[in-house]
């Protein structure tokens, strides 16, 4: 982009060209009014990350959205900057210490609105899901602490209120790779991020069902071809098609998904 384009982000700061995932964080000011991602982690390095490539590294250029990462080994004590400890009562591992950890957030929280989420990825958290991202998205950011070795001391999730989100039901060596799916899931939902509106409409859970198949050109690939409904030009009977083939696939792949989706209007759902 010439360096006297204007900008997708109306003006708050003008970008400069091909920027480098890592100089995405670099230099960059804190921008007023825009949804903020705020992460806490061991792992500075490893931010961006995908979130700097594609759609979302471009939002990110465009200021649609920003990244503040802060490093927890600062906040550590003694010539290490040690920020964990044994686990009370014995066992294996290190757990990250309380007071560590709030001095860190008691930083990176400094000024944010209480509305937005404080939230610490974890296989023992409330699971993640598309409802979760959307509400995410309309709030004016989210605070991510990335939790590595066995995990955070219990009292700095009770004292901050930090609630745990898990991706899903695995470990992870640390919070980083699902912080990362998170911000991704939801950043994608902020307006200007993606081109088309509709497809965000249209894609999977976003009504409580899996997405209905896709196809594209060519017509024939090894003998297989296009279902001939989506060359029809009848669009009334594609959303048809769609519809079925979306519920056909949750009821095999997703049961759990469909007996909830089914119970919202059990008449429409026999057999």
């Amino acid at each position: 982009m010439p360096a006297d384009s204007p900008s997708r982000s109306h003006g708050r700061k003008a970008i400069r060209p091909a920027l480098r995932p890592r100089e995405l964080m670099q230099d960059t000011p804190e921008l007023a009014g825009v949804w903020t991602a705020q992460v806490v982690t061991l792992l500075p390095g490893a931010f961006p990350g995908v979130l700097g490539e594609s759609l979302t590294g471009r939002a990110l250029r465009d200021r649609i959205w920003q990244l503040q990462v802060t490093d927890l080994r600062p906040f550590g004590e003694g010539r290490h900057r040690n920020v964990d400890d044994t686990p009370a009562g014995g066992g294996a591992g290190m757990v990250l210490r309380a007071d560590i950890l709030g001095r860190a957030i008691e930083q990176v929280r400094r000024g944010v609105p209480p509305s937005a989420p404080l939230v610490a990825p974890s296989p023992r958290g409330r699971r993640f899901t598309q409802a979760m991202a959307r509400d995410w998205a309309a709030r004016p950011g989210v605070t991510l602490v990335c939790g590595r070795f066995e995990g955070i001391d219990q009292r700095a999730l009770d004292h901050y209120g930090i609630e745990e989100v898990s991706l899903g039901d695995f470990v992870l060596t640390g919070g980083e790779i699902a912080a990362q799916a998170m911000l991704d899931a939801t950043v994608r939902l902020l307006p200007g991020v993606l081109g088309n509106a509709a497809s965000v409409e249209e894609e999977s859970f976003s009504d409580g069902l899996l997405e209905h198949p896709h196809y594209t050109r060519p017509a024939e690939w090894q003998g297989r071809t296009i279902p001939g409904v989506l060359l029809s030009g009848n669009h009334a009977e594609i959303a048809r098609w769609r519809r079925s083939e979306a519920e056909r696939l949750t009821r095999d792949r997703r049961p759990d998904l469909w007996a909830t989706h089914a119970a919202k209007d059990p008449d429409d759902h026999r057999g």
